[in-house]
């Protein structure tokens, strides 16, 4: 009976061994097909060698040590969602996301840009909408995908101000078989959706609804809750929330022994990202990504989607030179990218931003503004921006009767250094450059007023301010008006 026993014992043992040696192959295997499919970086020298280096990157530990951005201590990562060949606006990139992975810790970020951001397009020297980037660049590319991914890559360092190290752009057809190959994902739904303008197949509509509470979303589903706008009351914001909610489950559900030990729902899964994705992960890099994402800790996961929704938001509405002429976008509130630039950076350390707008407040820095910029109405717009939206309280407006005009707008400090943080936000967010020495022609006409900074409106502030601001009204007009040219 004991002999029966050990024997037993090393046929279990044996039965076990191949069966992980099966399941290393074919996951390795996997790896390998879909790389050669979806890797459209040019293959160097380091990226040699694919199927033993795959084999060694899954079995040594420290995988996610060799990739970029892990050494700064911050790998970013464009995530980019686009419909799909032979669908309505098909290279429009209506979802955009930078996730950022902090390795050391595990923690995770990610920063929502709006579609209807107005951007200069990088190489191609004029304005648009940063959904359409990518298909602009196809455009002037010969229908390059690699050439125009990183002109939206580009595109994004410019905003962000952060080197992004990789991109992943995936259409609806790979969202939809992920999920599904997943077995579906849960997600608890805010609020009662109702939309009976949703696209449906064949250029035509249908009704989406979805009751408010928790639910077991299958491809098809997730990827409507995922689209749908028309009925959420924060419109484009509030889906850039949802779809950061299905990220984050389809991370947790992906990482479940369910699917992890599931042959055949990893079998779906690599065959839906090798029809549907594009990027510059190699399949060397596949085994330190999943070494960092079984690890990510999404329940804390800081979640930021740039809107114009409240009197905080960082975005507005105001109407720009477009291609086919002037529509209503959204731009950033100080006319420049330094306050999102300034989010990017910390958005590991928020806290600090805080501890500055504190400082701040402190400071109570009376403020005067003296319009120098050639008789363009800007006090009022710069005194609006100043007080309803950096909350600045004390502002005063000066004229000066012996009018001269200057080329660059500057902060004159009277306080020998007495209000260092007013003083850096006014000349970052303005922008503007800083003196600590009054002209004389500035002490006379101030004749003895008490303030702290002058702040002289130069030429150089009339593209950013002079502009016709809009609303969420207007912008949803440009919209709607847009989908009807793209659902034709």
């Amino acid at each position: 009976m004991q002999i029966f026993s050990l024997k037993s014992f090393f046929i279990f043992l044996t039965l076990l061994l191949l069966g992980i040696v099966g399941y290393f192959s074919f996951l390795i295997y996997k790896v390998d097909s879909v790389g050669k499919k979806i890797t459209i970086r040019e293959v160097t020298e380091n990226s040699k060698g694919g199927f033993l280096k795959i084999i060694r990157s899954f079995t040594a530990p420290g995988a996610k040590e060799n990739l970029r951005g892990f050494s700064e201590g911050r790998i970013n990562i464009l995530l980019l969602g686009t419909a799909g060949k032979g669908k309505p606006g098909q290279n429009l990139t209506d979802t955009l996301m930078v996730l950022s992975i902090n390795p050391q810790n595990s923690q995770a970020a990610l920063l929502s840009l709006p579609r209807d951001l107005y951007v200069s397009v990088p190489f191609l020297n004029f304005g648009t909408k940063i959904n359409s980037v990518y298909q602009l660049g196809l455009n002037n590319s010969g229908k390059d995908s690699q050439m125009a991914a990183e002109i939206i890559l580009k595109t994004v360092e410019d905003i962000t101000s952060l080197k992004l190290d990789y991109y992943v752009i995936l259409n609806f057809d790979g969202f939809e078989k992920i999920i599904d190959s997943l077995g579906g994902i849960n997600i608890q739904n805010e609020r009662d959706l109702y939309d009976p303008r949703y696209p449906g197949p064949n250029y035509s509509y249908e009704t989406f609804e979805l009751k408010k509470g928790l639910h077991h979303l299958d491809g098809r589903t997730a990827l409507k809750y995922a689209r749908e706008r028309h009925a959420d009351p924060q419109g484009d914001f509030g889906r850039a929330k949802r779809q950061q909610q299905i990220m984050e489950a389809a991370k947790n559900k992906f990482f479940s022994a369910q699917t992890l030990l599931n042959v055949f729902s990893l079998n779906e899964i690599f065959n839906a990202l090798e029809e549907n994705i594009v990027t510059d992960i190699t399949p060397q890099e596949i085994a330190g990504f999943l070494e960092l994402a079984r690890n990510l800790d999404t329940r804390n996961a800081i979640n930021i989607v740039l809107d114009a929704w409240n009197k905080d938001s960082l975005l507005k509405v105001y109407h720009v030179p477009m291609e086919n002429g002037m529509a209503f976008a959204l731009v950033p509130r100080t006319g420049n990218w330094s306050e999102i630039q300034e989010l990017s950076e910390n958005i590991f350390q928020l806290e600090q931003l805080e501890k500055k707008r504190v400082e701040i407040q402190k400071e109570n820095a009376r403020l005067t503004i003296l319009d120098k910029s050639g008789g363009f109405p800007l006090s009022e717009k710069i005194k609006k921006f100043l007080s309803s939206d950096l909350n600045y309280e004390n502002i005063s407006l000066l004229v000066d009767k012996n009018y001269s005009e200057e080329e660059k707008s500057v902060i004159v400090d009277l306080t020998n250094g007495q209000k260092p943080f007013s003083l850096e936000e006014i000349a970052t967010k303005l922008p503007a450059a800083v003196s600590y020495q009054a002209p004389a022609w500035m002490e006379k006409i101030l004749n003895n007023q008490t303030t702290d900074l002058v702040v002289v409106i130069g030429k150089d502030l009339i593209d950013s301010y002079n502009k016709e601001e809009g609303t969420l009204e207007d912008l949803e007009k440009t919209r709607t008006e847009e989908e009807a040219v793209n659902f034709k």
